[in-house]
């Protein structure tokens, strides 16, 4: 049976573990339990260091008196006056007159608050968490050499109770702390996202109008030009053959601009949707390459290509047409097939070839990789590029979750 010496120390040792119940922050535990500590160990001040999961910080929470340490901001473990034994050098710091310890009065040591409100018996053990130094325990007394070796075991006691709850809240606060720095850089990179997505729209809409200015004009004065030169090759006053190649390479030119204007104002993908523009583009790129290609289109989207807003389809198709593109110029395949696939609410585009490889694909004085990325980015897709695991080729694979805001346009 205990003594009644020992078992009052046992109720407040109780006592401190209650009132640590359903405390939040630190600042809450140390204004909870101090009255408790005080009859266990007497102090005017009482304060708890904490070190910051870094491991090169520390901040200060008090009781009682109120000092610098703990309206600091965070400060440098190097200065602090406890510092040997928050770095595990010795077990505990226990000092008759802290006013005048070297121990606490070092160069770069913020120790002034233990001179200002006369700190002179101080007692300081660590908080420790399965043997990792987590912060430490202290009290002052502005008496002389009032502190024994009783006291600290008594303050290690202490420190064990309020080391786990210390701990869980720094662990919470650092999740806290990551997760706001963590949302506060999701929305700038959506702030950036979506200006950047603006621009484009902005810039696929001028693109469309310049394809349209062409169409309507400067194609329409290339074919009357050719059309004179076709009646002028029939005179017989003038030698046809000297046409001949002018008018050659004016068809060679109409035909170059009408691509162009084919790429700047996609008008199968516009009127159709993004499966009927990229089976039109595939079809028209295999016949004018000069190749024998085989092309295939798979779509098992169950309808989730009709659902995208102009901008997100717009985005897409452009990322296929490089695909495609890339895989024509610099592969020479034989074969290309765009699967299209509604795989558990993400919409799946795959472009794969058996041409030459990813390396022959890099154009090293083209961007099509990138803009395709950035394409695929703006949209919050994912995009993969690389080598066909089954075989010769390449592969590009966009990925776009297939939530309410993806679909829609911004």
């Amino acid at each position: 049976m205990l003594n009644p010496a020992r078992e009052s120390l046992f109720d407040r040792y109780l006592g401190i573990s209650r009132l640590l119940a359903g405390q939040l922050d630190f600042h809450s535990i140390i204004q909870a339990v101090a009255a408790e500590i005080s009859h266990i160990i007497p102090h005017d001040h009482l304060d708890v260091c904490i070190k910051m999961v870094d491991g090169k910080y520390h901040i200060a929470y008090e009781s009682g008196l109120e000092t610098a340490w703990s309206k600091h901001p965070p400060a440098l473990l190097t200065g602090s006056p406890i510092r040997s034994l928050l770095s595990g050098e010795v077990d505990f710091l226990l000092s008759p007159d802290a006013c005048t310890d070297p121990r606490f009065h070092f160069e770069g040591a913020f120790s002034s608050p233990i001179v200002e409100l006369s700190l002179r018996s101080r007692l300081h053990v660590p908080l420790k968490v399965q043997g990792d130094i987590i912060g430490a325990l202290s009290c002052s007394s502005h008496s002389h050499d009032c502190y024994t070796m009783e006291d600290v075991e008594n303050a290690r006691s202490i420190a064990d109770l309020l080391a786990p709850y210390f701990f869980a809240l720094r662990a919470a606060e650092q999740a806290k702390r990551s997760a706001i720095v963590e949302a506060e850089a999701r929305a700038r990179e959506e702030g950036l996202r979506l200006g950047a997505l603006k621009l484009t729209e902005a810039l696929e809409a001028e693109r469309q109008r310049i394809g349209m200015d062409l169409h309507d004009q400067t194609l329409a004065d290339l074919t009357r030009l050719a059309r004179r030169m076709e009646r002028l090759s029939g005179q017989a006053e003038l030698p046809g053959e000297s046409l001949e190649p002018l008018s050659r390479a004016l068809q060679q030119c109409m035909h170059d601009l009408r691509q162009i204007i084919e790429e700047a104002k996609p008008t199968v993908l516009q009127l159709f949707g993004v499966a009927e523009a990229i089976e039109n583009h595939l079809d028209r790129s295999a016949r004018e390459s000069g190749l024998s290609i085989q092309w295939r289109m798979v779509d098992e989207s169950n309808g989730a290509l009709d659902a995208l807003g102009q901008t997100v389809a717009t985005a897409l198709f452009r990322i296929v047409q490089e695909a495609v593109n890339n895989a024509i110029r610099h592969a020479q395949p034989e074969v290309i097939l765009v699967i299209i696939r509604n795989l558990n609410g993400t919409l799946s585009i795959e472009v794969i070839d058996d041409g030459s490889g990813l390396m022959s694909s890099r154009n090293p004085g083209g961007h099509g990789i990138d803009n395709m990325k950035t394409r695929a980015r703006l949209i919050a897709a994912r995009f993969e590029i690389g080598q066909n695991d089954s075989g010769p080729g390449t592969f590009v694979k966009v990925q776009l979750p297939l939530g309410r805001k993806r679909i829609r346009d911004h």
